[in-house]
This record gives C-alpha cells, structure tokens and sequence, in this order.
C-alpha cells in the first residue's frame, strides 16, 4: 500500500511538472511574441523620427543656400536610405523574434 502511494505521488507529480513546463513553454513564447512586436514598432518609430529631423534639417539648410539644393538633397536622400536600412534590419529581427515564438 505505501508502495502505491508513494509511485501515484511520484508520477503525479511528474505530470503536474509537466503541465506546468508547457504553460511555461506557452508563456514564454507569447512574451517573445510580445518583444518581437515591441522591437519592430519601436524600429519604425525611430526611423521616423530620424527621417524627419533629417528632412526638416535639409529644408533649413536649403532656405539659407538654395544654390545647395542639389547636394543637399542627395545627401539628404543618402542618410535617410541608411537610416531605413537599419529600421528594415530591426522590423525584421523582431519578426523573426514573432515566427521563432
């Protein structure tokens, strides 16, 4: 009788183990889900706002020398490709962060 006892206690508690480390698994992965997301949107912010200071700095620096314009609009064109190159590289690591939970 104690015999049976103490292997019911045991095996049950292995299965509540278990259950426990799958809601675990389950959290675990919706929070991944949740940074994923967090980490693109704030990528997405940020890429704005560097857009945008680098366009209103380009329209200042063109009201003061419009004989600029051409090479201040190249320029400006330039570093806004980089900075969305690396808001793309930051959307896509926290999708990957979203498909890998």
């Amino acid at each position: 009788m104690t015999f049976a006892f103490i292997a019911v206690s045991l095996l049950g508690g292995d299965v509540a183990l278990a259950a426990e480390g799958e809601a675990a698994a389950a959290s675990a992965a919706g929070l991944k889900g949740i940074g994923g997301g967090i980490g693109a949107g704030l990528a997405a912010v940020g890429a704005g706002i560097g857009i945008g200071l680098i366009g209103g700095n380009a329209v200042q620096a063109i009201a003061r020398q419009p004989e600029m314009t051409g090479p201040i609009g190249t320029n400006m064109i330039i570093t806004a490709a980089l900075v969305e190159g690396v808001a793309l590289f930051a959307v896509v690591v926290g999708l990957l962060g979203i498909i890998a939970a």
